[in-house]
């Protein structure tokens, strides 16, 4: 399986809280529910996609325990997530975690766990949220592609996705659209080592 990071993030890179005020407090964080203003019919159609693709979700423990409290409360029948979530087969990376609640759920340990998923047979597995995780995988070399919502906001304070100390990584891009409200829509593989250069003038490029 491939491992995908899909994240929603702010123009300056904050990850945290994206669904509500409420959501994620950590560290006295008020600023959250800024992606709600620019949810549209683009964005639930392509996101719901996306999830189609997962064969599994794998999930830090923070991330876990929040939704395993709220997914299995929403019973709306047409919401388009809400099926395939409660459904997929869970992994929860944790070293205190014995089990789950939210079924089916495995507990794995260490990143070479996560290593040994992804020679299970399947499309993806799919990170969502857990910044800490995705980060420690990206710096492993085990994520193979990274999915983001970009909100046209700056609301500089919050956790940040990539803030987390690590090797500098290379993205190439795959797919990129807009929605009508403005969340840029991006798709990167990873390709390794981010390169460098050393810029020579204008005719060293055309």
């Amino acid at each position: 399986m491939k491992v995908v990071l899909t994240e929603f993030v702010t123009l300056d890179g904050v990850s945290q809280g994206p669904g509500s005020p409420t959501e994620d407090t950590t560290d006295g964080f008020t600023r959250g529910g800024w992606l709600v203003p620019y949810i549209d019919e683009m964005f639930v159609r392509r996101t719901a996609e996306w999830l189609q693709r997962a064969d599994g979700l794998l999930l830090g423990r923070r991330t876990y325990d929040a939704f395993a409290r709220d997914w299995p409360q929403i019973t709306d029948p047409d919401d388009p997530y809400t099926a395939t979530m409660n459904a997929l087969p869970k992994y929860v990376v944790s070293t205190t975690l014995t089990e789950g609640a939210w079924h089916p759920t495995t507990v794995v340990r260490s990143i070479a766990d996560v290593e040994q998923l992804k020679q299970q047979p399947g499309a993806e597995l799919q990170i969502h949220s857990s910044a800490r995780l995705g980060n420690a995988l990206l710096k492993a070399g085990l994520v193979d592609q990274v999915r983001l919502a970009v909100a046209p906001t700056v609301i500089g304070a919050g956790r940040r996705l990539f803030e987390h100390p690590g090797d500098a990584a290379g993205l190439r891009l795959t797919s990129q659209d807009a929605t009508p409200s403005g969340l840029l829509l991006l798709e990167y593989e990873t390709v390794g080592a981010a390169p460098v250069a050393e810029y020579e003038g204008v005719t060293a490029f055309v």
